[in-house]
């Protein structure tokens, strides 16, 4: 088992881009929906200036946001409306900015209200300590076959260095002993759920968004694929805390506002 790093980056090492759309699927507005009284970018915002980032940026498409993140007094971006992805939003933020290829600049959703500020030092701490990779994210333990099983939990499998392998929505590895599949939980350290906080360097944002879709990209929907059939080293750590789960549907959204507004 590869043990979490315990790196703490250097202050003002790097940025951090909160990509925040209002168009949402299942929660049309999502970042402006109300917690404990406020909207739940203030609450993602306010977690992300905790870190040890040397700016916080919010970056959106939408006039309705970028007001609302005015009132926070951050600094905001009005960017393109056609980006397919957070990770292009990031790209055209770093452009703007004119910041240099080794800059380390970490992505953070718009929905992640009580993100631990400890995990974006980490990521962002693990790629300044890694010239070699390009992208740092972070991993926890899947305990239950029921949470291996479901495809919205993307696993991931790495190295003995803690790099990436393989992401995917199914199960892997593969459990060719069925007596290992008896058991009341799958094997201890086996599985990895991968958790969508990332750190990159902003050279490698510019290749990114001129690489093609993969096919293993297309077929998992799972964009990181794409670096990973392109050659570029993910760095994979065990999270140094619980990442308590973000708001991507009604009921997400009622745990979360209870949580906040019981004062938990």
């Amino acid at each position: 088992m590869i043990p979490p790093a315990v790196i703490a980056p250097s202050m003002s090492d790097f940025y951090v881009v909160i990509p925040a759309r209002y168009a949402s699927t299942r929660l049309p507005g999502k970042p402006l929906l109300e917690i404990a009284g406020r909207p739940m970018l203030a609450h993602v915002y306010e977690q992300a200036c905790k870190s040890q980032a040397r700016q916080v940026l919010i970056a959106t498409d939408d006039e309705r946001i970028a007001e609302v993140a005015r009132a926070l007094r951050a600094q905001v971006l009005m960017t393109r409306a056609d980006h397919l992805s957070g990770t292009d939003r990031l790209q055209e933020v770093a452009a703007h900015m004119g910041w240099d290829d080794d800059c380390c600049v970490v992505n953070v959703q718009g929905d992640e209200p009580l993100l631990p500020p400890v995990l974006i030092d980490q990521v962002a701490a693990n790629l300044m300590a890694r010239p070699q990779v390009a992208v740092a994210t972070l991993c926890e333990p899947i305990e239950s076959w029921a949470e291996l099983h479901l495809s919205q939990v993307v696993k991931v499998v790495r190295d003995a260095q803690g790099m990436a392998t393989y992401f995917s929505r199914s199960p892997i590895p593969y459990l060719r002993d069925s007596h290992l599949c008896q058991a009341a939980s799958p094997p201890p350290g086996l599985y990895h759920r991968h958790l969508g906080l990332y750190a990159y360097r902003v050279g490698f944002l510019h290749d990114y968004v001129r690489w093609p879709q993969a096919d293993t990209e297309l077929a998992e929907s799972l964009e990181q694929l794409r670096a990973l059939y392109q050659g570029a080293r993910i760095h994979v750590d065990r999270c140094a805390q619980p990442l308590p789960a973000g708001v991507d549907t009604e009921a997400d959204l009622q745990r979360v506002r209870a949580l906040l507004e019981g004062g938990a």
